[in-house]
């Protein structure tokens, strides 16, 4: 876990923390507990979701089996030993063998090495994982609180909404107002109903989303989210070198560039095993027995009353490479470290086009949020404040007072939406810094390393027989 954490740690700033105990696990549950206590932060979201989501600590138990598949590979290969007896009417024979393979002996600091960093890729794997979740939680908590938001302003003004619908019955009784103006009146009433309605169905759904990544059921499920988002800061993050950052760190390139390593170890490995890819040492020891039978009891050599013979040798067993030469092992392994080479270099394409649409998706929608904030809400603040100043004292009637809060009510919702896809604008372009969008089509460093523990040179059938 130590490059899973560090990563975490140094990236996120959130502890990355594997559960293996119960004391473990009671601990992580004490921290979650307290951070529930509060009312619930987009970091103490992503902490939650490190600590309590169960497929996260799946994930960290695909890097034991790693671990544990690194191990087995970096053992040389047990010894066979076997014991065969034969009995016949005037004699039996025992014979020993025991097999070693040279070849599996000879490979194995190169097969250790291969498997080191099959291990480290499945770290870099677990640490992705790690950020993809990350990211996941922060994108539902921001459209939550988001929701929440709007749910709330939709409510104050479907009040208002209704206020004014009241007014306009009341006014159409007396007169001073028509049935079209009336109609809108409801009709807007009506509308702003529906929407807050969709408002909270979307707020639920968010709500429930946030709570799968958080793993939370039960009592937990009361926690309290904030009321609003904050505003988005005072100046844009500059990245004048983002491609070069992303390129740097991103851990899906990371990966890439050690199964580049892996498979060029692998096509070493590949040539030298080229022309002699079975070699194996056998002892032999071979024992004759002559039974003994009464008749021999009474003979006169009684101290040499069945005669032994002992024979020992070895067998050695090799391929010859008559029809196979392992051309076309190399040349699998050839092809197979290009194409690995390929894809890594379109990967760092497509991570470069990421970078860039992402910085510059940042930086729209820094300025589309901030030009509500500092130009249209407070503008639109001014104008409703002066039609409601004139109107207490009778300098317009009620129609553009109504209007105006019909306008206020959109521009209000859109801000509340472009002050969300800022923060997930933002929560994208770390992503494309990083890692952890879940790229398709990588390789799985634990099955990897299984194949490379079944491709270990083994014992031979024949020899087995």
């Amino acid at each position: 876990m130590s490059v899973v954490a560090g990563i975490a740690g140094t990236e996120l700033g959130k502890d990355a923390v594997a559960i293996r105990t119960p004391e473990d696990a009671v601990s992580a549950r004490s921290r979650v507990e307290h951070l529930l206590k509060r009312s619930l932060t987009a970091d103490g979201a992503v902490q939650i979701a490190l600590l309590n989501n169960r497929g996260l600590q799946a994930a960290y138990n695909e890097l034991g089996v790693a671990e544990a598949l690194m191990v087995e590979a970096s053992l040389p290969p047990n010894p066979q030993f076997t014991l065969q007896e034969i009995g016949g009417i005037a004699e039996f024979e025992i014979e020993r063998r025991i097999i070693t393979n040279i070849l599996a002996l000879a490979t194995l600091p190169a097969r250790a090495a291969i498997a080191a960093d099959r291990f480290h890729q499945a770290q870099l794997h677990a640490a992705e994982e790690t950020l993809r979740l990350a990211a996941e939680t922060r994108r539902h908590y921001l459209r939550a609180v988001a929701a929440r938001e709007l749910v709330g302003f939709l409510t104050q003004a479907n009040a208002s909404a209704e206020a004014a619908a009241k007014l306009g019955r009341a006014l159409g009784e007396t007169g001073a107002m028509n049935k079209l103006d009336q109609a809108r009146e409801q009709v807007f009433y009506a509308d702003l109903t529906t929407q807050l309605a969709r408002a909270r169905q979307r707020a639920l759904s968010a709500r429930e989303r946030l709570i799968h990544s958080l793993g939370l059921w039960g009592s937990d499920l009361d926690f309290k989210l904030a009321s609003a988002l904050p505003a988005p800061p005072a100046r844009p993050r500059s990245w004048p070198m983002v491609e070069r950052n992303a390129i740097e760190r991103r851990v899906d390139l990371q990966i890439g560039r050690l199964e580049l390593l892996a498979l060029a170890k692998s096509y070493g490995l590949t040539q030298a095993s080229r022309f002699v890819n079975l070699l194996e040492l056998t002892g032999i020891e071979e024992i004759i027995q002559e039974k003994i039978t009464p008749e021999k009891i009474f003979q006169e050599e009684e101290k040499t009353l069945a005669a032994r013979i002992r024979n020992r040798g070895y067998r050695v067993a090799f391929e010859i490479p008559i029809f196979d030469f392992g051309e076309a092992r190399v040349r699998k392994a050839e092809q197979a470290y290009m194409i690995a080479a390929n894809r890594l270099a379109q990967r760092a394409v497509a991570v470069r086009s990421e970078a860039r649409a992402t910085y510059q998706l940042y930086r729209s929608t820094y300025d589309i949020a901030a030009h509500y904030q500092r130009e249209v809400l407070p503008l639109r603040k001014i104008i409703s404040d002066e039609s409601l100043r004139q109107y207490n004292t009778m300098q317009i009637d009620v129609f553009p007072l109504l209007d105006e809060a019909r306008r206020r009510v959109l521009a209000t919702s859109a801000a509340i939406e472009a002050k969300r896809d800022f923060w997930l604008a933002t929560t994208d372009l770390q992503v494309a810094l990083l890692g952890g969008g879940g790229a398709p089509g990588e390789p799985n460093p634990a099955a990897e390393l299984e194949q490379l523990n079944a491709l270990q040179p083994g014992i031979t059938e024949e020899t087995k027989r």
